[in-house]
């Protein structure tokens, strides 16, 4: 029997339950997490806030109760104090104060990732909160349900800081949107992406200011107004949102760790201790575009990391395929999805390519509700190798369409393999050529 203990039951930690309990009859499984509830799913926030949906029940896919009735022993409001590798021990406070001892063969580290906050004079005061956890979803709730709370400022213009100015928007409050860097979600869309998400935010009424670096936050017991080098703005709601780290915590005295905190694992998920693996936002990934070890904190990327990390531990020496990053956002009615690097992204990285733009209906011109698509691939300059694509438009039937460049990226496909592959034809979806050859034929 080997007794498993994972720290942390979001995504990565249930996906690496869920294997070890569902398919190995030799395994003693406790899992721990500080707070109360099991697998929240905090990209389904903005929509339950904005109320896009009703009920908030659905973003929680699994409870206590199903793993106990498998078998695994379960600590919840409980806080891991510090783990002792050599003797092989999880030490940990329950909420009444008393303290738990587990001791382990194999531990898995889930613990995700900390919100960033910006080191500015002023960010101890009232009403100014973060957005990852499910308390403080319901905090913001809370606010945004009294009319006194008119002026929200979101401070982050990523993909949850975006997803939140919506939300509050559709609340019929006034969003000002701030962001050091002058476009929004730079981080996966170059600027004719971003350019029309930017209009699409600011059409929809959102005070956008881009470009403005938050220097203080100002108030007595609340927060009143934020400053930037470009002004002084009333504020009622602070919600920070300008990014994550990995939390290494537990294990950073101990464990090898990437450029920026990671831990650094390997293609089974194993850090440089071989009895303690890693997973999820807390741990790199192996990335197929940049083809070297990276850090992608995504939802599914969290998923697929404990998978891989649960059938290593039970006994089937399974490889990670690596990750593409894939993602996506829909704002307004507004749909962008992307895989692999961006132009911008491919540069920081030192990746040497060039890309292929084309935009065009989605079906063909005799079609009713026919929407436009852009789209833009980006390849290797000598290797040719599909290293991203970037998709843009009011249907959401790009998302299914993504999903292929992420397969091409991981296989390695060349973007002239894909100006002249198979796709169908039918009116009802798509033109008879379609606009993925088309944007690929583009390619110089």
């Amino acid at each position: 029997m080997t007794k498993t203990v994972i720290i942390g039951s979001n995504h990565a930690g249930i996906a690496a339950g869920n294997v070890l309990l569902d398919n190995f009859e030799d395994q003693e499984v406790v899992m721990i997490e500080r707070n109360s509830n099991f697998s929240y799913l905090s990209c389904g926030t903005a929509l339950w806030v904005g109320r896009q949906i009703d009920e908030v029940d659905g973003l929680f896919y699994t409870n206590r109760e199903d793993f106990e009735a498998k078998g695994a022993k379960v600590y919840l409001e409980t806080t891991v104090d510090h783990i002792d590798f050599e003797k092989k021990e999880v030490h940990s406070v329950n909420s009444s104060g008393e303290e738990v001892v587990e001791s382990y063969d194999k531990l898995v580290l889930a613990t995700g990732s900390i919100p960033i906050s910006p080191n500015v004079p002023g960010r101890d005061l009232k009403n100014i909160t973060f957005m990852k956890k499910f308390q403080e979803a319901q905090f913001i709730d809370g606010l945004l349900a009294q009319d006194e709370f008119q002026n929200v400022a979101i401070i982050g213009a990523g993909y949850i800081g975006v997803e939140m100015a919506e939300a509050a928007r559709r609340r019929g409050k006034n969003v000002l949107l701030f962001d050091a860097a002058d476009r929004s979600l730079p981080n996966y869309y170059d600027r004719p992406f971003t350019d029309n998400m930017d209009k699409n935010l600011a059409d929809h009424g959102i005070e956008l200011h881009l470009g403005e670096l938050v220097q203080e936050y100002k108030g007595t017991d609340k927060v009143d107004t934020v400053v930037t080098a470009k002004g002084e703005y009333s504020v009622d709601l602070v919600i920070n949102a300008i990014g994550f780290s990995p939390n290494n915590l537990l294990g950073k005295e101990h464990l090898d760790l990437f450029v920026n905190g990671a831990y650094l694992v390997d293609r089974h998920q194993q850090t440089s201790d071989p009895d303690v693996y890693a997973v999820g936002d807390c741990a790199t990934v192996y990335s197929n575009a940049l083809q070297d070890t990276a850090y992608i904190a995504l939802a599914t990327n969290a998923v697929r990391t404990g998978m891989v990390a649960g059938e290593n531990i039970g006994g089937n020496k399974i490889e990670s395929p690596g990750v593409q990053g894939s993602n996506g956002i829909s704002i307004f009615g507004y749909n962008m999805v992307s895989t692999g690097y961006s132009v911008e992204a491919a540069a920081r990285f030192g990746l040497d390519v060039k890309y292929t733009d084309f935009e065009d209906t989605q079906k063909p011109v005799f079609m009713k509700n026919n929407d436009k698509v852009k789209i833009r691939i980006v390849y290797g300059a000598k290797t040719r190798r599909i290293i991203g694509a970037q998709m843009a438009s009011t249907t959401s039937e790009i998302s299914m369409a993504i999903h292929m460049f992420s397969l091409a990226i991981e296989r390695g496909v060349t973007v002239d393999e894909l100006a002249l592959l198979d796709l169908f034809f039918l009116p009802h979806f798509n033109q008879p050529y379609n606009y993925i050859n088309k944007a690929a034929l583009a390619a110089e």
